[in-house]
């Protein structure tokens, strides 16, 4: 009785711990969204540039993904996220230092991959330590991070002294510190070969998986595609259609998304995975709708509230997603399954923004918004109808 006492508190910490670094990890993946006009008034660089600066993050984590994403299931889960604890806090020491866009691409490339690493390694070692509340942490956390990086940044930004570094200082400190708590936990996973073999680019999708993956898709990428232009663009925006100067109000704006997201996961946590994925998907095209009606009127009221609903379908449809296809995995699959959902969420997530950001050149940043926002709303539309007909069929909370 002791004994079984004793792993559940053990299990409960590790859970926390693990919850509290993939939040940090997504934190710091946000902090340089609203910095962004303070990088481009120093560096006197284009908003395409600036798409470049946030593509190469996600390439580089994409590549992670590809590479590194199921290392954790012959290494063990515990020397791989010391791993990317180090690369980051490396990440960390180039954004304070950051004296070009050569510099700052640099420490993007580097964080990109640390971030890589870790969803992967993190999201399994979650399903490992708790197969019911895995899947749930896994949704809420990187949403949380998200609006905790973006909505911090902005306040230090706007009442702290060095607005380009502090934040930096302080993730570091906080990395460092969970590099040497990494130790503490209980390795989940024993080693075993194949580790070499496991490093070449390939997508480690279960065959049980597959079909489910297949299904959620559209509204997955729909999901990312919307966080990607939020993480890139929406700031820029917000400042083009409304005249507003605030610092806070880039980092207000992810912080919505990704708080309502996250708002809406918790709430619909018990709902079966082909429900949410049908609530995600009229939300999302509801929200664009929003959106463009905000910055054809230049209300930030309206922005605010269209990015509230954009949220709110971007956490249905996630869940929705992760629900779908995660539980399916057998334990030494899961990283392998985590990273291969991951490269494909951050494909949609990179390269919809990369395209948007090189036609402002061409078009301007209203009229590509608009085409965003039409393919958004059509992709969603479709999707929705795709579910209707052929709902996802996958096991519910209940069924782990």
């Amino acid at each position: 009785m002791s004994g079984a006492i004793d792993t559940c508190v053990s299990n409960r910490r590790s859970l926390v711990f693990l919850a509290i670094t993939l939040l940090s990890f997504l934190a710091a993946s946000s902090v340089p969204t609203p910095l962004y006009h303070l990088y481009q008034e120093s560096l006197q660089f284009s908003p395409a540039v600036l798409t470049l600066i946030f593509g190469v993050y996600a390439l580089s984590l994409l590549a992670a993904l590809l590479t590194v994403g199921s290392l954790s299931d012959y290494l063990g889960r515990r020397p791989v996220i010391f791993a990317a604890l180090l690369i980051n806090i490396l990440a960390m020491l180039l954004f304070i230092n950051e004296s070009s866009v050569q510099w700052l691409i640099a420490a993007r490339v580097m964080q990109g991959f640390a971030t890589g690493m870790a969803t992967s390694v993190l999201g399994a070692a979650l399903l490992d330590v708790d197969r019911q509340r895995g899947p749930l942490v896994n949704s809420v956390a990187p949403l949380l991070g998200m609006a905790c990086g973006a909505m911090g940044a902005s306040v230090l930004v706007e009442f702290a002294p060095l607005p380009l570094q502090l934040s930096y200082w302080l993730l570091l400190a906080l990395f460092v510190v969970q590099a040497l708590v990494v130790w503490c936990l209980r390795e989940s996973v024993s080693p075993q070969p194949g580790a070499w073999a496991s490093l070449r680019p390939a997508l480690h999708v279960p065959v049980q998986a597959r079909p489910a993956l297949w299904r959620a898709l559209p509204v997955n990428v729909a999901v990312w595609a919307v966080g990607g232009f939020y993480l890139s663009l929406a700031p820029s925006l917000v400042r083009v259609a409304t005249g507003s100067t605030s610092n806070l109000m880039g980092g207000a704006l992810v912080a919505v998304l990704t708080v309502s997201g996250a708002l809406m996961i918790f709430s619909s946590r018990q709902r079966a995975a082909d429900h949410v994925l049908r609530m995600g998907a009229w939300l999302l095209a509801l929200g664009v709708m929003l959106l463009l009606g905000a910055v054809h009127s230049a209300s930030l009221l309206l922005f605010f509230f269209g990015t509230l609903v954009l949220g709110s379908g971007f956490g249905a449809g996630f869940l929705g997603a992760l629900r779908s296809v995660l539980p399916l995995a057998l334990p030494h699959e899961r990283a392998g399954l985590m990273s291969a959902f991951y490269v494909l969420s951050y494909l949609a997530f990179c390269l919809p923004a990369l395209l948007a950001g090189n036609l402002t050149r061409s078009f301007g940043l209203i009229a590509t918004t608009d085409g965003y926002g039409a393919v958004l709303m059509l992709l969603s539309l479709g999707a929705l109808l795709r579910l209707l007909r052929r709902p996802v069929l996958s096991c519910t909370p209940a069924e782990g």
